[in-house]
């Protein structure tokens, strides 16, 4: 009970913070400014949305196709449809309870291709922790590549962090101990229970973390995680190009704003106002104004978003018929 009130509790959080965020950008917006928004938002090229939206699917198309290669490390099968369909239902109860669909994808897949969801869990904790890795590498490639033009606008940025873990030197100490704490107790945890329900959970999740390791097949996943990070730049590199304000923009410049929109989603649900905030800030760098700025980052959030809901809809309301179909054609065949 105190667990769900906690989550709960945090989501609310979270998601004023993200309404406060919209009310403040907007605040600071003068009467002709919102007008100017609103055209600036009108001026998108149509033509335009069609191939954004195709690398938007392509990326989630592709996270499917790559973890099935880590499902395979734990001799499970499941189809591509399937597992595309439970992908996107993940991504839409993401956007209603953050984290939530990780759960989710795991269960609806389990539950279509009779496999067990406890351990699909490890692998989605080694997907993340990949995913990770990968934007803390282009983060770096980013700054390192661009850092003539975002220099003077990331150095009062890590000013104020060096300025923070210097007056938090306390905190951090006490965080490392906690969290090495934490390590021992869990491995003490799976010893006292390593022999009941809860420790083979805790192995099986342990398995799932290093599947990548035991991957035969870790180079097609390799491609499709570098597909998948392409399909997102280009998503960005393509909405650039679709306003003329920022039509001038390179792909590298894509690449930065991709940066600072991946921390926009995971701050706040679904990326609900700061993905819009930090994509606009990070715009500035490239001279860009204040309301075509904005009108980018509305834009990029609400593409991205509406991707996940259409297909995310979609996918819960067909992947029932369509094992139907597939449980029908499969007992017509064993007959």
């Amino acid at each position: 009970m105190k667990r769900t009130l906690s989550t709960i509790l945090q989501y609310v959080g979270f998601l004023g913070l993200g309404i406060w965020i919209i009310y403040y950008m907007l605040s600071k917006l003068k009467p002709e400014q919102k007008v100017q928004l609103v055209d600036a938002i009108k001026s998108i090229n149509p033509l335009y949305l069609i191939p954004i939206c195709l690398a938007g699917f392509l990326s989630h198309f592709f996270r499917a196709l790559r973890w099935r290669y880590l499902l395979e490390t734990l001799d499970m099968r499941p189809t591509v449809l399937n597992t595309t369909f439970s992908v996107f239902i993940g991504y839409f109860v993401n956007l209603l309870l953050p984290r939530a669909g990780e759960v989710a994808k795991c269960t609806v897949l389990a539950k279509y291709e009779n496999l067990p969801a406890h351990k699909m869990i490890g692998t989605i904790v080694a997907e993340r922790a990949f995913d990770v890795f990968c934007l803390l590498l282009i983060t770096i490639a980013a700054f390192f590549l661009q850092i003539h033009i975002i220099s003077d606008y990331v150095s009062p940025i890590i000013a104020r962090i060096r300025t923070m873990i210097s007056n938090n030197e306390k905190a951090l100490i006490i965080s490392v101990i906690v969290f090495a704490l934490m390590l021992v107790g869990l491995f003490l945890l799976y010893r006292k229970y390593k022999d009941n329900k809860l420790g083979k959970i805790m192995k099986e999740m342990t398995h799932g973390v290093l599947s990548i390791l035991l991957m035969k097949k870790r180079w097609q996943f390799i491609t499709y995680t570098i597909l998948i990070w392409l399909m997102y730049t280009l998503q960005i590199y393509i909405g650039l190009k679709s306003l003329p304000p920022t039509e001038h923009l390179s792909f590298l410049a894509a690449l930065v704003v991709l940066v600072y929109g991946s921390v926009g989603m995971i701050g706040t649900p679904g990326g609900i106002g700061l993905y819009t905030y930090l994509v606009a800030q990070i715009l500035g760098a490239y001279a860009i104004a204040e309301v075509p700025a904005q009108a980018f980052g509305w834009i990029a959030w609400a593409v991205t978003t509406s991707i996940i809901i259409i297909f995310g809809v979609f996918s819960a309301l067909t992947i029932h018929s369509y094992n139907r179909r597939r449980n029908a054609k499969i007992a017509m065949d064993t007959a």
